[in-house]
């Protein structure tokens, strides 16, 4: 609680110094201010820059949907679209901030593109989402986070200023202020079964993981190792380990639910494998 209240004093703070500046947000049906309240934060919004770079790190494009969580005047939303040519919905809780954000992408010239809808954040739907982005509260990140998890592995989530607590970024921004983006991951834990998977015999592939972060064993014949070199990103899964031949070979795999489509490059072959859960 004091964490939240301490945050609400530095934005009262920075909402204060901004007014005494002249902002000329909104059009002639409504004009938002700076540092207005709303349901669980107030608005402050992200600067261009950011913006853009925030786009830029989660590799936004033409094919992307994009979903903008607390989208305010739309800006995210339009940046995705009128930058990137990304499809993109904004979710802004304020009716007439969420009309605003709309007339503004009318103006900008990305209505094709770009729906700004009124709508509680932890109500409606943004699962079909490639791309989330937020500038949210930290209590109400991770509230969020769960449902992030479960959305489908390798969608791009980047937040402005705050982080997901012990779900780790995949990267950062710092500068001209602080970002975080994360990859969701497959959920790959457990024992995988990989037939024939050195021409001779069958292995098992142990994995424990935290999120990104996997770690695990290779069992083939009666050798059993650990795996190296591991990268988890989205449902693809890559690591290293010592053959037969006492040579380090490369391993990619895809997960899909309880099915894994696998590839190995070694210095003797290339070869492609399947495999599934134990």
């Amino acid at each position: 609680m004091m964490k939240k209240l301490s945050f609400l004093l530095a934005l009262f703070v920075c909402s204060s110094a901004f007014s005494q500046v002249t902002y000329d947000f909104g059009d002639d049906k409504y004009k938002p201010n700076m540092g207005q309240s709303g349901k669980d934060v107030i608005w402050i919004p992200t600067g261009n820059e950011l913006v853009t770079k925030m786009l830029k790190i989660a590799n936004v494009g033409p094919s992307d949907l994009v979903y903008d969580l607390g989208a305010g005047d739309g800006k995210i939303a339009i940046a995705a679209a009128r930058e990137f040519g990304a499809r993109a919905v904004g979710i802004e809780f304020n009716s007439d901030m969420a009309a605003l954000g709309q007339r503004n992408a009318e103006r900008a010239g990305v209505a094709d593109k770009v729906k700004i809808i009124q709508g509680d954040i932890f109500k409606e739907d943004f699962s079909k989402a490639t791309v989330v982005t937020l500038y949210l509260l930290p209590e109400l990140n991770y509230q969020l986070r769960p449902t992030l998890l479960k959305m489908k592995p390798g969608t791009r989530v980047v937040s402005h200023a705050f982080d997901m607590a012990d779900w780790q970024p995949d990267s950062e921004i710092d500068n001209p202020a602080r970002g975080y983006f994360w990859i969701v991951p497959a959920d790959v834990s457990g024992e995988w079964i990989l037939p024939n998977f050195d021409l001779q015999t069958s292995a098992i592939l142990s994995l424990s993981q935290r999120y990104q972060h996997v770690g695990g064993s290779l069992t083939f014949g009666r050798k059993s190792q650990p795996i190296l070199n591991v990268q988890l990103k989205g449902d693809r899964l890559q690591f290293s380990y010592i053959d037969r031949n006492d040579q380090l070979s490369t391993v990619r795999l895809t997960f899909n639910d309880s099915k894994i489509r696998g590839e190995e490059n070694s210095a003797y072959a290339a070869r492609e494998f399947v495999g599934y859960r134990r």
